[in-house]
């Protein structure tokens, strides 16, 4: 019996995959469990549209993702900070403030898109790599000042 996996089976198979099963099987495990539903004509033609939708989607996502990275890639960000004698920032510059930065400035970057290993304590000129979504990266220069 031929079956599409509503769900990931340990064994058998990952979501969305169509899969030749024995009859009792299907109908006492995976039907009784809801992890599958048999592989009808109109199932495989919803199959078929969901994947058509799911591609789409993600060539969208690439798309913005690929904009975004032209927009970022090479900014400069100011970023103004209190500072002691010696030049040791009261606060340090962190992941979460860098995005904000951003975010201001209608770049959507999440906190743990921000690659900074450790939190900036000094003035000057940083780099600071971002990690966008489909595996796009871009560098931003960090000036720290008072």
């Amino acid at each position: 019996m031929k079956v599409i996996l509503l769900k990931n089976v340990e064994g058998l198979g990952e979501r969305n995959e169509i899969k030749e099963v024995s009859g009792g099987y299907a109908r006492n495990y995976l039907l009784a469990k809801n992890l599958a539903r048999p592989a009808s004509k109109e199932a495989l033609a919803d199959l078929e549209q969901m994947k058509a939708t799911r591609t789409k989607e993600a060539a969208e996502e690439l798309s913005q993702a690929q904009e975004l990275a032209a927009r970022l890639d090479g900014q400069e960000i100011e970023i103004k900070a209190k500072v002691s004698e010696g030049d040791k920032l009261y606060a340090a510059i962190n992941k979460e403030k860098i995005a904000k930065e951003l975010g201001a400035r209608g770049f959507k970057v999440k906190k743990d898109q921000v690659g900074l290993e450790t939190p900036i304590k000094t003035l000057g000129e940083h780099e600071v790599n971002i990690s966008l979504d489909h595996g796009l990266e871009v560098k931003i220069k960090l000036l720290i000042q008072e």
